[in-house]
């Protein structure tokens, strides 16, 4: 196995060794918990293993986290765990100069903190400069510096209520992102024949595409992911192509995912150039779990 694994060979190697085979199950479990290597039982309340495992062990694992950052940059992790995935967007919510901010990322990239990954097309306006997105490497991460370090203060004292009320108010979109990057690898999973060349998102400084893929063959393909609780209407689609055709991106076919299933009229347009996918969709990415899927993780096991 890779020292560099993908979050699918992480999520597989989490599913696989605590015997989840509910997808969605899995995945709200493995963004809390996953990347690091610690058994977790699905069939416990997830806010239950978080006192348990986190919370109530709070001062061995911040021990661990400072050791692995030198207890730098952890309001820049804050803000990238919060939404300001874009570097320069990230430096300027901590008021941090670029130079100094870059050496942060330098530094953080390198321990394998975070990845970085770029527009998966360039602007079409050529002199338009796009800053690099930063993701977490190992989903607990992106829990931690979300929910736990912002919140030290009271966490180290025994008094959860504040992390109660912020994780209360977020936990039902806080697995969003996995889903859009598990979609992504069912995608790529899914075109061995038509051999998608690139994929990822787009943005620019105003628009940005869930999902972006561009095949060998020259086609390309447009994504968007729908994550509220009413169902996809065929609004999301009108709404992927005005950006795709802002973007000035040449589209072939069309992606909408929804967690809520989807409107009448959408489903019509369903094989007309119009992939549509739910959460079950992924489950393939479950497939033939095998002991050759488990990851040795280094560190202590909560």
């Amino acid at each position: 196995m890779s020292h560099n694994p993908t979050l699918l060979q992480q999520f597989r190697s989490f599913c696989f060794e605590n015997s989840i085979d509910d997808i969605e199950v899995a995945i709200e479990y493995f963004a809390v918990f996953g990347g690091m290597g610690w058994s977790v039982d699905a069939s416990i309340p997830i806010e239950s293993l978080i006192k348990n495992k986190v919370l109530n062990n709070y001062r061995y694992i911040h021990a661990d986290i400072t050791a692995l950052t030198h207890n730098q940059h952890h309001k820049l992790l804050s803000a990238l765990a919060l939404g300001n995935q874009q570097e320069h967007s990230a430096f300027r919510k901590v008021n941090i100069p670029r130079e100094r901010g870059e050496e942060a990322v330098d530094f953080l990239l390198d321990k394998n903190i975070l990845t970085m990954q770029n527009s998966i097309e360039p602007p079409f306006d050529k002199d338009e400069i796009v800053s690099d997105k930063l993701y977490f490497h190992r989903a607990f991460m992106r829990f931690w510096f979300s929910f736990i370090s912002p919140y030290y203060q009271k966490i180290k004292e025994g008094n959860y209520s504040e992390f109660e009320t912020i994780w209360n108010h977020n936990k039902s979109s806080f697995s969003n992102f996995i889903y859009q990057q598990l979609l992504i690898e069912l995608l790529k999973k899914q075109s061995d024949e038509a051999k998608i060349e690139r994929i990822g998102a787009y943005w620019d400084k105003r628009i940005e595409i869930d999902i972006v893929a561009k095949y060998q063959s020259g086609k390309r393909m447009a994504g968007a992911c729908h994550f509220a609780k009413s169902k996809a209407s065929k609004k999301e689609l009108s709404k992927l192509e005005q950006k795709a055709d802002n973007a000035k991106l040449e589209i072939d076919e069309f992606v909408i995912f929804s967690k809520s299933k989807f409107s009448s009229e959408l489903k019509k347009e369903k094989n007309n150039g119009v992939q549509l996918f739910t959460p079950k969709s992924l489950a393939p990415l479950l497939e033939n779990l095998s002991k050759k899927d488990k990851i040795q993780v280094e560190g202590k096991r909560y």
